[in-house]
């Protein structure tokens, strides 16, 4: 006792009491205490439902007697049923599940708007990549004819008025759809000595086409390319 002396004995007489305060107060673990809370965490447990197992497959919700098949509800807005676009239409949708009207008919619209300044352009490179090889080449070979005449085509793309399907049709696995445009260009056709032979570059003309897309369903490609054009009269 001779070591210690009365306050280091009153400091240990202290720690003892204290912890077993603490120990009745906080309790013992025993190995079924809850975990500590954690925010990050807490939404994720709480969507997780415990009847639920990794083995378990949800099966796809069974339409009720009476309910609207959504499956053709793009295709029916587009074109009403029981006309042959509508059928058609269905037709391309059965082959290409991802098929949708309008997303088809924006990107054809931007399509003729790169096809028309391409041609006119001599851009051959571009209209490549978005015509089938019959009408790339007759497009090439016009280019061509142009150029030998040293002629040049002045011409600044206005906008489309309107672009609507008009037919479409599944052939063995290609899909064929056209459309009518309605645009309005300026244009103008100028000789080797600058004069214009053809057109008008102060006029803004309209101009109807008919043109038709195709692509291979069975493709990855997605790209729909131009395989026919025909001006509306």
């Amino acid at each position: 006792m001779e070591f210690f002396d009365f306050g280091t004995i009153f400091f240990l007489v202290a720690a003892v009491v204290i912890f077993f305060q603490l120990r009745n107060v906080l309790g013992r673990r025993t190995g079924n205490e809850r975990p500590p809370f954690d925010p990050y965490t807490a939404g994720r447990t709480r969507e997780k439902d415990p009847a639920k197992t990794d083995n378990v497959v949800s099966l796809p919700k069974k339409r009720a007697p009476g309910e609207p098949d959504e499956t053709y509800a793009a295709i029916d807005a587009a074109a009403p049923p029981p006309s042959d676009l509508n059928k058609g239409l269905r037709a391309i949708r059965d082959a290409d599940p991802s098929f949708e009207p309008k997303t088809f008919v924006d990107g054809a619209k931007m399509a003729y708007e790169m096809i028309v300044m391409a041609y006119a352009d001599g851009d051959r490179k571009t209209l490549k990549n978005l015509l089938s090889r019959e009408v790339f080449d007759g497009f090439v070979a016009a280019i061509g004819e142009r150029e030998t005449r040293a002629e040049k085509i002045q011409s600044s793309f206005v906008g489309i008025d309107k672009a609507e399907i008009v037919s479409a049709e599944m052939k063995g696995s290609e899909a064929h759809i056209t459309l009518r445009i309605v645009s309005e260009l300026i244009s103008a056709t100028r000789n080797k000595a600058g004069e214009v032979i053809d057109g008008d570059p102060e006029t803004v003309a309209e101009v109807k086409d008919v043109w038709t897309f195709a692509r291979d369903t069975r493709s990855k490609d997605p790209n729909w390319k131009l395989v026919a054009t025909e001006e509306e009269e």
